[in-house]
Formats: structure tokens, sequence, C-alpha cells
């Protein structure tokens, strides 16, 4: 497809600038007995209120005219379909084929993927079966009862948040640990405590040649086969790769490689291969339930219209902030310790994909891009970083995610259910301190002395989402990966900026491997700057 044109010459964006801006939202709900439930959104089996951000109706009728002007229809089409989208590497951005039903046809390069992918997960599960049922044992004849998932970016955030997040679901007697650091303190804890005869490692690197992931794979084989012998590696290692060679001569046997595909972003492919550690863990019905939630959400995102197109809304959403109110970070708070991960993989998939200041076709962009995404799970971050959110001189838009049950609601004879209702009832109240707030007439009718109403006045307006399910399930997880997998691509196509590939994180590799050598045998090299020589030399005097 031709590059999208500037998102600023479009009239719909011209509108939004010059639009006054709308009310308090205090005044939006008192204007508007039916807000609250106007602009809430069902997608999938998420509940998605939109009501307490800064929108009226003109604003959010040139919101969807904007998508509309921009080609957002035409272009997720073209996605979905399989079409090259990542121009600058000419490769499709297809992740929605992981999880397409079986009867769906999507053809890249001549290619059937959705039969490709279904091949992969159904040897992916054959194998997951193995280690789940205790076929596949260690060189001694033990089970494998720890899985250690070397990998680095996509290849760890992803499968590390999901298998927290479903950790209540993981076998009895099965731990996956994982390894991303290169810093040599990730790996010796991540082996400390384990018995080399029933651990397995996976090695999850698209090219078998990323530095931090093999420097952590050769030094872990390296403690199997001192512990085991060598001839026992190949009982112990599996490798998640599109370079079956390179994996082969670490030691893999071919039924224990699962490859995918260059159409397939690392930050896009928890559902891939890539996955296959939690499919270990929770098992293949369950991982498929994950798909499912997923294909949900690709289902609501292909047809339904923009006005009610849950992913679309919340793109325009952050694009309209960070371009015309200078909102320019988003906090995302899970009210779920399970989804402790979760803030961290949306940093990767969002910032890895649009932190971007070049367009398409090569010109500089005209709006900032990519927020700073950050957060913590409630309670915690109400104790960190909610004084800046509330009282702050930052406009910052919250994301909050919460579930109307829990897991736990017993532990160790201890009844928890009354735990689950704290939690969420400081979801509800931050949401709705963060909109209405209080005013200084209201603090002073409290009684509170007038030099302190300032202090104890809280402006409210300020912009959250509320994104409820009923509970945490494989499903639901997919569903909330999807939602947030199509938000960054569409603010992609918004900006005019390619959201799959990402060069920025190549020149400093490129760097760090010339500079190994003068760190480890004090090797001059030519064209360093003089801050980093001096660092190395003040580095290696004190070896």
């Amino acid at each position: 497809m031709s590059a999208p044109g500037d998102v600023t010459e479009c009239a719909a964006w011209k509108s939004l600038v010059a639009h006054p801006g709308a009310p308090h939202l205090r005044r939006l709900f008192a204007d508007d007995p039916d807000r609250a439930r106007r602009w809430v959104f069902e997608a999938g089996d998420l509940r998605v209120d939109l009501s307490k951000h800064r929108l009226d109706r003109d604003t959010m009728a040139a919101l969807v005219a904007l998508a509309r002007q921009m080609g957002v229809e035409q272009r997720r089409d073209a996605q979905l379909r399989g079409q090259v989208v990542n121009p600058t590497e000419g490769r499709a951005a297809a992740h929605t084929a992981l999880r397409a039903p079986a009867d769906r046809s999507i053809v890249i390069d001549g290619r059937d993927v959705v039969l490709d992918v279904r091949r992969v997960l159904a040897r992916m599960a054959a194998a997951a079966v193995r280690v789940r049922d205790g076929v596949w044992r260690g060189a001694t004849g033990r089970r494998l009862r720890t899985l250690v998932n070397l990998g680095i970016g996509g290849s760890d955030l992803g499968p590390q948040m999901a298998y927290e997040a479903l950790r209540s679901m993981v076998l009895p007697g099965l731990e996956c640990r994982f390894v991303s650091n290169v810093d040599g303190a990730d790996l010796a804890g991540a082996l400390r405590g384990l018995d080399p005869a029933e651990t397995l490692l996976i090695v999850s690197s698209k090219t078998f040649t990323t530095v931090e992931t093999m420097t952590n794979a050769r030094s872990a084989r390296a403690w199997l086969a001192e512990a085991l012998g060598e001839e026992a590696v190949a009982d112990h290692v599996a490798a998640v790769t599109t370079n079956a060679e390179a994996a082969r001569q670490f030691g893999v046997r071919p039924e224990a490689v699962f490859g995918f595909w260059d159409w397939v972003g690392g930050r896009f492919s928890l559902d891939s291969a890539i996955g296959w550690s939690l499919m270990v863990a929770i098992g293949p019905a369950a991982f498929g339930e994950l798909l499912s939630g997923m294909r949900l959400i690709d289902e609501h995102f292909a047809a339904a219209p923009l006005e009610r197109n849950v992913p679309v809304l919340m793109a325009l959403l952050g694009v309209w902030y960070s371009g015309v109110l200078g909102a320019h970070s988003k906090a995302v708070v899970p009210y779920s310790h399970e989804l402790r991960r979760f803030p961290a993989f949306l940093q990767q998939l969002d910032m890895e994909s649009n932190g971007k200041s070049v367009r398409v076709d090569g010109r500089p962009v005209a709006l900032p891009t990519a927020p700073v995404v950050w957060g913590e799970p409630g309670t915690n971050g109400q104790h960190a970083f909610f004084q800046m959110l509330h009282q702050g001189t930052h406009l910052v838009p919250v994301d909050f995610i919460g579930f109307a049950r829990s897991h736990h609601v017993l532990s160790h004879g201890v009844d928890l259910t009354g735990h689950h209702d704290v939690l969420v009832a400081n979801l509800l109240a931050q949401s709705a301190a963060l909109a209405f707030g209080r005013t200084a007439d209201e603090v002073a009718a409290l009684g509170v002395e007038e030099d302190l109403v300032p202090h104890r006045t809280f402006p409210g307006n300020r912009p959250s989402s509320v994104i409820l399910a009923e509970q945490l399930t494989p499903s639901v997880l997919g569903q909330l990966v999807a939602l947030y997998e199509h938000v960054v691509v569409v603010q992609g196509m918004l900006w005019g900026v390619n959201s799959f590939d990402q060069w920025g994180v190549e020149l400093g590799k490129e760097l760090a491997s010339s500079i190994v050598p003068a760190l480890a045998a004090g090797a001059p090299i030519d064209g360093l700057d003089p801050s980093t020589t001096e660092a190395i030399a003040w580095l290696r005097a004190r070896r």
C-alpha cells in the first residue's frame, strides 16, 4: 500500500486541534445522565469503559472521522490479509495468522501460512504432552521438572508475563524460569537450586545468534554438560528458532526444534512457538484457549464499526492525548498481582513498535509518537506514583485492568475472599478520584484548616479507561494481549510509522560487539569516542 498521508493535514485533525476541548468530567457526567452507559463498549469478554475520558460527542465524531480519513479500515484489512505492511524489511506482519481458525486461508509468498501454523502447533502440543506426562525424560531417566527459557525481548517478556498471569494453572510439580539479561546474575539466579538431571533448557532465538541469549545458552549448556556429561545434553535442550542448523550444532534434536516465521515480530510472538514453555506449563488445551481469546479480539477488530471498535477507539484516544493535549506517557495499572509483568510486556510492544521519528516514506513525523508506557500493579502503585497522577503537573492517562473474581479465595486454610473486594474497590475508587477530584469548597466543608485546603484539593479531570472481565483466564489474557496489539498497530497507522521494524535497537548492539574485545583484552578500537575509550580504560584498570 502507499504510504499514509500526514495526519496533521486531515480535516478531522484540524477540527480536533481547533476544538475548544470538552468541559470538566464532572460537567460531562452532570449534563449526560446516560454517559456511564453510552461510553462503555464490549470486545469479546472485555468491558471497556471510556466514559472517564475527556470526550464529548463532537470529539468522538472527529476522532472516528480521523480514522476514516487516514484509511485505517483499508490498512487494517491489508494487514489481516497478509499483505506487506513492513516495507523497510519487505514483510507481512501476520501475527494474527498464529491464532486464525483452521478453515481460514492467509497466503504469504505463495504459501497458506495457516496450514504451517497448525502443523507447528501440533508438534508443540505433542512435545508438551510428552514433558507433562513424563515420557520425555532426562538422560538419567528422571522426569523433567523445571523448564528454563533462555530468550530476550519478545522471546522472554511475552511467555514470562503469561506464565506469571496463569501460574494458578501450571501443572503441579512443574516450574518455568526465565533468563533474559546477559548479566550473569540472571542466569546464576535461575539455575540456583536446580538439578540438571531434571532441567530442560529452551533456547528461544529467531536467528539463534542473539548475543545475550546465546551467551546465556552456552553457559547453561556448559552447566548441563559439566553435571551430566556431553552425551546427555540432547535430552535436556529444546529450541525455538528459524535456524534449525544452528540449533542442531548446539545439540538440539530435530524433534525438539520448533520454528516460526519472519512475518512474526518478536513482540507479537507470544502465540507462536515462543510460547512453548507456557504451553508445557499450562497444557495445550489452555494454550488453545489463549489463542481463542486472541481470535475473539481479532474478529472484533476486523468487523466492528469504527464507532464501536475498541482497539481503534483506544488508539485514537492515545494519539489525541499525545498530539493535542500533551500527554507523553501512559500508565497501565492492572489490579491483579498475576498481571504484574503486563506493563513491562506492553512497554516493548508499544515503544519498540512506535518509538519512531521517521515516517514510512522517510519524512520526519509530524506528531509525538509512542508515549512512555509504565506501571505497576494496584494497589502497590497507589503507594508509589499515584500522588503524581492525582496532583502532579503531568497529564497521564491511565488504563485500569481488573476482574470480578479471583482464583485465590482460599490459601493455607485462610479465606481470602475479602482481599479481592478491597482490591477492586481501590480500582474503582482511584478511577473515580482521578476523574472527579475534590474541589476546594468540598475540602473546606470537611472542616480542613484554610491553609491546608490547597494541599488537599484534587483537580480531577484526569482521564482513565477501566477494562474489566469476569476472571483472568487464558482466553481473557489472550484478549488483553490482542487488544493492545491492535491499539499499537492502529496508532502506527495514524502516525504514519512502520510499527513492525526496530532499527533503533541495532546501533547499540553493533557498538557493544566491538567493545567486548577491548574490555576483555585491551585491544584498541579505532573510531570510538573519547568518553567510551576513557571508560574502557577505567574499567580495565579495576579488573
